[in-house]
């Protein structure tokens, strides 16, 4: 039976994820809840445990939870988390590392591919700050569906809709038939190769008019080649040379 771990971000767009509980169920998935402080003003404890038919996590500093399970099995114990909503918020916190709570601990935590269903207004999703995290998720290896556009709660329209629940129900089976596991630990990221003209440590080749020393010529900068000691040229002799 896969298991989902599903962690819900603070938006209007909250009330979905009971639906898509509902829907992972249906299908046989096992499906554990995490909620932020912001989700519970929109989705309560009960209600999504209620329908997956396990207790809902709140709290990092759950003396329960962390004698029962804690957050680093939470995190492991899942084939795939997923995020729905993925607020702004959220997606800033997993893109630069940040773990001040469950859901962001999860995040750093886990050793499995998360899928983000990002909804927010459409300014929020265009801002660039966005749009950068979105993109380092995505390189880190990430999985997006949506958002879709449409009609926002406050009026306005365009892009930031959350996905509807069959949409992400979709996005899921295909994640589950791709690898799934990360890396762990992460590898080095390749060291860049050093453009033309510098050095491979990054200094720069010297300055117009001044020498560079033997030991400080970049490998990469191009030389002439010398001449070999057999193909040099006599030195002329001052006799020979007046004719």
């Amino acid at each position: 039976m896969p298991r989902i771990l599903l962690i819900v971000g603070g938006g209007i767009a909250a009330y979905k994820s009971l639906d898509l509980i509902r829907r992972l169920r249906e299908r046989g998935y096992g499906v554990r809840v995490v909620l932020t402080k912001a989700a519970e003003q929109f989705v309560t404890p009960l209600a999504a445990a209620s329908l997956s038919g396990h207790k809902t996590h709140t709290e990092l500093f759950s003396l329960t939870d962390e004698a029962e399970m804690g957050h680093i099995e939470l995190s492991r114990a899942a084939d795939l988390v997923v995020v729905a909503p993925a607020t702004a918020d959220l997606m800033a916190k997993a893109a630069n590392g940040l773990a001040n709570d469950l859901a962001s601990t999860l995040l750093s935590a886990t050793d499995k591919r998360a899928l983000y269903a990002p909804a927010m207004n459409v300014r929020m999703w265009l801002n660039p700050a966005t749009q950068r995290n979105v993109a380092t998720l995505a390189r880190d290896g990430a999985l997006f569906v949506g958002p879709n556009e449409g009609e926002m709660a406050c009026g306005e329209f365009g892009p930031g809709r959350m996905s509807e629940p069959l949409e992400i129900v979709a996005a899921i089976e295909a994640a589950l038939k791709a690898p799934t596991a990360l890396p762990f630990p992460l590898p080095c990221p390749a060291r860049p190769r050093a453009p033309p003209g510098r050095c491979a440590a990054g200094a720069s080749s010297s300055p117009p008019g001044r020498r560079m020393s033997r030991s400080t010529r970049c490998a990469t900068s191009p030389t002439a080649p010398r001449a070999s000691r057999a193909t040099r040229s006599p030195p002329v002799s001052p006799r020979s040379a007046r004719g």
